[in-house]
């Protein structure tokens, strides 16, 4: 257990008054978060459901933006009560946005306009069009086409808000050319940009003379990594395999003559051309067979989590060097718990090295360290366990009698999930806060009920808990955010209807509740989009 001591938030806010602080740059921030989650902690504030909405298309969440109708429409959850910011005109289903990522400023840095230093939404639209967006008006700032030869479909950070791949849908073939046996040579493309201001860095080719029957491939931090359906997971590096493979260099807004035709590089009709082609095996940095190509790096030093590529060691977890592929001291894990939904493991996005294995009535966090008197191994051990608040069944194994007397023993036991029973469903990290928010539900009667917990990060110590108003069906897909002073609840129905619930911080309710009966009468929930 942690200290009890609790932070006095008023000899905080002294202290900053009169700027009682070391000469760090960032330490006024950090205060101010200190006494934020003082607040958001303590017995007296509650979390007050302030807007619910519902739509016909996905609902996304990013740092205090509500985004509808394929990120078309941004909705502000920062204020009071969320307001729209923009909406972007209608527009063809072709020029739709597929996928989209969320750009922040970077500290320290010279940008060529001032709207650079605003946060900007990265969208892919189902045309191949590459958008910057301003994430509070919706102007299209920046365009680039990026070709016709295929479709790109996903989003993703390499270097997280420096580094974006751009990854195309997997050529499958027609049905015809599958069915004359003729192979398709490339299986799918990534596109590399660094951003702001844009500048390619290259489209890669993952072609299957190369690589074999491919299921996947991504990048993540300068290693690209490629899937096989057999679990074989490999991993290059970009960076070698574009210094030895790049055919030409390209830049955005250039001009260019690539394959008897001519054009500007990003610009419609001529796009950008596919510069990165392997046509040699490139040297290979690790391979690993695991289950579901279940892999995982992290740790201090690095380790990577994988599971035994058998379909019955399914929830059983190894934790391993990856210099040399050794197992650590105590790195099997497994919960042998009997449920339903698998147990599942990750290493801390908190950057401390720990690993969160969680399972339907608990969540354990691992510490890695050095095995005492041999620095060269490490091993695994509990830091601290969350426990589900379950009361045993007094009648689970209590003997039956018949009409007749004769005594029947029942055989059965209770799953670990049983909805009857308090079950953790989500378990998230809220960085600047430090805290573990865990979402526990159980089913009663016909409805379930959820509530949002929040742990200390350090101790595991529970701080606040937070009741959903809204029923909780597990067979719903559900996400929860905590996001400093705001909880948003996303819920995906039957017939793709979706559902927003947002939950802000109230630190006095009876006030709140006074203010809110004083408002017009108009009603600002169950808006549709």
């Amino acid at each position: 257990m942690g200290p009890s001591q609790k932070p006095n938030v008023c000899g905080r806010l002294s202290r900053r008054a009169l700027g009682f602080f070391s000469r760090d740059a960032g330490m006024v921030q950090r205060t101010n978060l200190g006494i934020l989650r003082a607040l958001v902690c303590q017995e007296s504030t509650k979390f007050k459901n302030v807007w619910t909405t519902h739509s016909k298309s996905p609902i996304a969440y990013e740092r205090g933006r509500i985004y509808f109708n394929n990120y078309r429409c941004c909705v502000s959850s920062v204020a009071s009560e969320p307001r729209k910011l923009y909406e972007m005109p209608k527009c063809s289903k072709s020029e739709k946005i597929e996928d989209a990522l969320l750009w922040e400023c970077p500290v320290g840095e010279m940008l060529p306009n001032p709207s650079d230093y605003k946060s900007s939404l990265i969208a892919l639209t189902a045309h191949n069009w590459l958008l910057r967006i301003s994430a509070t008006t919706g102007k299209v700032l920046e365009k680039i086409y990026l070709a016709s030869y295929c479709k790109f479909r996903y989003l993703s950070w390499d270097t997280p808000q420096e580094v974006i791949a751009v990854k195309s849908a997997q050529n499958k073939g027609s049905t015809l050319a599958r069915q004359a046996g003729i192979q398709q040579p490339v299986l799918l493309y990534l596109a590399v940009f660094h951003v702001l201001p844009f500048s390619l860095i290259g489209i890669l080719e993952i072609n299957k003379k190369i690589f074999g029957n491919v299921t996947d491939a991504t990048l993540s931090h300068g290693i690209l990594i490629v899937m096989y359906s057999s679990g074989l997971v490999r991993l290059y590096s970009f960076q070698a395999i574009t210094k030895q493979f790049m055919q030409q260099k390209l830049d955005l807004g250039c001009a260019c003559r690539w394959g008897g035709t001519s054009g500007t590089v990003g610009e419609a009709p001529f796009g950008i051309p596919c510069n990165i082609k392997i046509t040699d095996t490139p040297p290979l940095l690790f391979e690993v067979s695991s289950l579901e190509n279940a892999f995982q790096i992290g740790g201090h030093p690095w380790h990577y989590i994988i599971t035994p590529n058998k379909k019955k060691q399914k929830g059983v977890f190894h934790i391993c060097a990856l210099k040399d592929n050794s197992l650590a001291k105590n790195g099997i894990q497994e919960m042998k718990c009997c449920s339903l939904e698998s147990d599942w493991i990750y290493f801390h996005p908190d950057a401390s090295g720990r690993i969160i294995h969680v399972g339907p009535n608990q969540v354990k966090v691992l510490k890695l360290s050095e095995v005492e008197n041999n620095s060269a191994q490490h091993q695994i051990s509990e830091d601290f366990v969350i426990l589900a608040n379950r009361e045993k069944n007094k009648n689970e194994n209590l003997p039956t009698v018949t009409a007749s007397g004769r005594v029947v023993k029942r055989n059965f036991s209770i799953l670990d999930d049983d909805p009857e029973q308090e079950t953790f469903k989500i378990v998230d990290y809220e960085d600047e806060l430090d805290l573990l928010s865990v979402v526990a539900v159980t089913q009663i009667d016909a409805e379930g009920k959820a509530h949002l917990d929040f742990h200390c990060n350090e101790y595991g110590t529970l701080l606040k808990s937070i009741p959903l108003v809204e029923s909780w069906d597990v067979t719903y897909s559900h996400e929860v955010y905590f996001d400093r002073d705001l909880v948003l609840h996303i819920e995906q129905k039957p017939s793709r209807v979706f559902s927003c619930y947002v939950y802000q911080m109230v630190c006095d309710p009876g006030e709140e509740e006074e203010t809110t009966d004083k408002r017009s009468k108009t009603d600002h929930n169950n808006l549709k989009f």
